[in-house]
């Protein structure tokens, strides 16, 4: 035998795991479900006819009176508008609240507001558990702050002790550079004087003549090779001249000793004073380890370098060299094991310097440093 509407109507209401009833104009119950019934602990008849802002939700969680005028079940017929809310509660026959979602939409007939549908779920469980992850995540957050702190203050330390070891291999380089220079050209040099005193009172020996002046090429590259090793050390023009001009010089040094076409361009702004210390130091080295990487792995054929600084307040270095190289992959930039790419950001980090790389196989490298020098002295 086929159902009618109504018994139809019934059924699907019955099958329905949500709680759902129905509300006339005037805020009473015109139908309801099982699912309702059970989630409420209400019987049919205790519902039926029944104003159910007055039954399951006159009031708020915290206890505080909740007007009917401010239901949003009951603007969903007096206004026409359709709601969900998630964050209320409605309240049991036996006077307990549980944390509901409900959903209220205007029912209509003939285009003529009759009343609302109103369909809700416990969501205790779902709440608790949401309560219970933040919980979690508040936990869990406070101890990655926590960790998080104790690895920047254990970075800062590390990068100040390796500021501080720089600071005492540079003075250890000047020292020894300073001490070769006394000790060993002061002696090369006494030997240069003494194979001449030999040369003029020697007999006229050919062959005593030729091994004196032998001597003197040697002494003369010895004394060539240390003051190379010095300026390795330390270039005195750093000290001297100050840091522009010791780029300059090491840009020219670079170009003549690999014999690559190059396009060199220094511009400094009038005013700016070269900055001193562990500053200038930490740029030269810098530079040099660029230059260095060109003249060993690129196996270029021209190389550009840019050395500019802008005009104060503000002045800033900007140092840029590029080549048309062989490149590299970005793994081999980031690789543990990359200790010049590492140093050199490590050096400009301290002065809030950066250094930034761009590369790809066959296609070069270009390297770049900015550094301000408002802080420099």
């Amino acid at each position: 035998m086929p159902l009618d509407a109504a018994d139809a109507h019934s059924l699907m209401l019955a099958s329905i795991g949500e709680g759902i009833f129905g509300i006339d104009l005037d805020g009473r119950c015109t139908f309801v479900n099982p699912a309702a019934l059970q989630l409420l602990g209400h019987r049919t008849e205790t519902v039926l006819g029944r104003n159910m802002h007055d039954l399951v939700h006159h009031t708020h969680a915290d206890g505080q009176h909740y007007p009917e005028c401010d239901c949003p079940i009951f603007k969903a017929f007096r206004l026409g508008q359709p709601c969900r809310i998630d964050d209320e509660v409605l309240w049991r026959a036996d006077g307990t609240p549980f944390q509901a979602e409900y959903a209220s939409h205007p029912l209509l007939e003939q285009g003529r507001v009759v009343g609302a549908v109103v369909s809700f779920v416990d969501i205790g469980e779902r709440k608790r558990g949401e309560t219970l992850l933040r919980r979690a995540n508040d936990v869990l957050e406070a101890r990655v702050a926590a960790r998080t702190g104790e690895l920047n203050d254990a970075l800062t330390r590390l990068r100040d002790l390796a500021q501080h070891l720089e600071g005492v291999r540079e003075a250890e380089r000047t020292r020894i550079a300073r001490e070769i220079h006394d000790e060993l050209g002061s002696l090369l040099v006494a030997l240069k004087l003494d194979t001449g005193w030999l040369a003029r009172r020697l007999p006229a020996d050919e062959t005593l003549h030729g091994k004196l002046q032998a001597m003197g090429r040697t002494i003369d590259t010895a004394v060539d090779n240390l003051g190379r090793i010095i300026t390795d050390l330390r270039p005195s023009i750093l000290d001297h001249q100050g840091l522009w001009a010791a780029l300059e010089w090491q840009a020219q040094e670079f170009i003549e000793t690999t014999e690559l076409a190059a396009d060199l361009q220094v511009h400094v702004a009038a005013g700016v004073v070269p900055p001193q210390g562990g500053l200038a130091i930490a740029v030269f080295r810098i530079f040099q380890e660029i230059l260095s990487n060109v003249a060993r792995h690129a196996r270029a054929q021209h190389v550009w370098i840019r050395i500019a600084v802008d005009d104060p307040p503000e002045p800033t270095l900007y140092l840029e060299v590029r080549d048309d190289g062989i490149g590299a992959r970005p793994d081999q930039l980031s690789a543990p094991r990359s200790y010049g790419v590492m140093g050199m950001h490590e050096r400009a980090a301290p002065f809030g310097g950066r250094v930034s790389i761009e590369t790809a196989p066959g296609q070069g490298m270009r390297v770049r440093l900015v550094m301000p020098l408002g802080g420099a002295s």
